[in-house]
């Protein structure tokens, strides 16, 4: 059961990558602000997550670990997709 929501939260994150990097970039203003805020977020939720004693002990932080992996895969697989 836990494996399947954490592979459910995976693909979450990766969704939220192919939304966060198309639809802000289609002004072409928006690319460095949204990449600021993208790692903001990326950084506060490591900071919240690895800040705590016993990390795998809350399922919460373990989806959103998830998530934020999801989300850094997704930018990874967007730029290697513009790239070539």
């Amino acid at each position: 059961m836990f494996l399947n929501i954490s592979v459910l939260s995976f693909m979450l994150g990766f969704f939220f990558a192919n939304i966060l990097s198309t639809i802000p970039a289609q002004t072409g203003e928006w690319n460095i602000m949204s990449g600021s805020i993208i790692v903001t977020l990326n950084e506060i939720t490591s900071k919240k997550i690895y800040s705590h004693r016993v990390v795998n002990q809350y399922l919460v932080f373990e989806l959103l670990n998830n998530i934020k992996i999801g989300i850094v895969y997704g930018l990874f697989v967007d730029a290697f997709k513009l790239g070539s």
